[in-house]
């Protein structure tokens, strides 16, 4: 079995553009009489005692458009070259066989329009699918497989972009999702019941990802990183990848709720998002090798995603992607960190919350008094710090910043150090 994938709309304009020339090509062959010969004599051949049929042209042309645009379409769109040669041949061992058994029954059908639309088809589809522009789904299957949707490799195809990718640099957004109890688990569970377990977080983390238009950069057992606006450019990476990151934790709590059903465990999983200016290129060697992403914004994005478990957060993103959506998302501030080991300069760090109105009233209150703390904070006016943080906090103590803010403050009272984000 084989199986289509989503035909863009350059292979689809240029099958419509084959099964045409074809069937006004058999047109023409029809209406100068040259194939009404091999009609006559296919006629005796196949139902000797069957009369010749009238004017079927109705019929034939019919045939003609159907397999022109058929075969057109799927020599065009499949990859492997002998799918294309498999379905053409059944396509031609199909029409002669339905000859043969009308034939049977007295019933005289003229094959040469079907075959003359297959033949043609075929022909001008796989010299097609052999140019260049023809090979662009191939090529683009082979270096990017399933880490991207089949939307965003149809845009691919459809686009006029180089395929080679020397490098480049490109502003983009990186989202990692990370599990950070994995050890936990791994003493837990059998190993087939670890494995299945973190398999379920990778398979629909990686699926949500990826269908929201992320390129899957990086995934292992225990990790996965996804860039968006690469290897399509995308002016909007950092709004999509908030929205992503926002419906991936939403999606990977579900998921909890089904592992605690059967495994009586849940991920601790985290997930920071950076944007920044990356050089995208085609990485490896002949032996391994792939399309992916490098820079200093990527490695931030990685310890951003670790710092949640510092301030009990679980979702950090960096000042650079809230200066991109900053009207869009609703954050709270959480730290000033040294981002740079060669720079002392600090620099902001946010928690995402949420989309835009998508708030309650509570929260919007919890957040507005937790803002007003972390200004208490930095001013070190402990007292006034604690008062906003304890009205911020939730009852049931679920608030992990909220929670860490408060352990900081007492530790600095009492003269302990506390424990910074690096």
């Amino acid at each position: 079995m084989f199986r289509l994938t989503f035909t863009p709309v350059r292979y689809f304009k240029v099958s419509i553009l084959i099964g045409i020339l074809v069937t006004l090509g058999i047109v023409a062959l029809y209406e100068t009489g040259m194939v009404h010969r091999l009609d006559v004599w296919l006629a005796a051949l196949l139902a000797q005692n069957a009369p010749f049929p009238g004017d079927d042209r109705a019929v034939q042309y019919a045939l003609a458009i159907f397999f022109g645009l058929g075969i057109a379409w799927t020599t065009i769109d499949i990859n492997r070259p002998v799918l294309k040669f498999v379905i053409a041949a059944g396509a031609i061992i199909e029409v002669l066989a339905a000859v043969w058994v009308l034939g049977l029954r007295g019933i005289v059908f003229s094959p040469c329009a079907s075959l003359l639309a297959i033949s043609g088809s075929f022909v001008l589809g796989f010299a097609y699918s052999c140019s260049e522009a023809g090979m662009r789904k191939r090529v683009a299957r082979a270096i990017f497989g399933d880490r991207i949707s089949k939307r965003t490799l149809s845009a691919i195809v459809d686009s006029d972009m180089p395929l080679k990718f020397e490098g480049e640099k490109r502003h983009a957004s990186v989202v990692v999702c990370e599990i950070f109890n994995h050890e936990t688990l791994a003493e837990a569970l059998p190993v087939s019941d670890y494995v299945a377990m973190h398999n379920a977080f990778l398979r629909n983390a990686a699926d949500l990802l990826v269908d929201r238009g992320g390129y899957l950069d990086e995934c292992d057992g225990e990790s996965l990183r996804v860039v968006f606006g690469t290897p399509l450019a995308d002016e909007e990476h950092a709004a999509t990848a908030c929205e992503a990151a926002l419906a991936l934790a939403e999606r990977l709590d579900a998921v909890n709720g089904e592992c605690v059903r059967i495994w009586h465990q849940i991920f601790d999983f985290r997930i920071g998002i950076n944007s920044g200016e990356l050089v995208v290129a085609a990485y490896g060697s002949s032996r391994l090798g792939s399309f992916s992403v490098a820079g200093e914004p990527v490695e931030f994005a990685r310890r951003l995603c670790a710092a949640n478990t510092i301030y009990g957060s679980g979702l950090l993103m960096g000042a650079t992607t809230l200066g991109s959506v900053e009207s869009l998302v609703e954050v709270r501030p959480m730290e000033l960190i040294q981002r740079y080991p060669d720079d002392h300069s600090r620099e902001e760090v946010y928690e995402l919350l949420g989309l835009q109105g998508k708030l309650s009233e509570e929260e919007h209150a919890r957040r507005d008094l937790f803002w007003k703390g972390i200004i208490y904070y930095r001013q070190q006016l402990w007292d006034e710090a604690l008062t906003f943080f304890h009205s911020a906090r939730r009852p049931d103590g679920s608030d992990g910043p909220v929670e860490f803010y408060i352990r900081r403050i007492e530790q600095l009272r009492e003269g302990l150090p506390a424990l910074e984000a690096s």
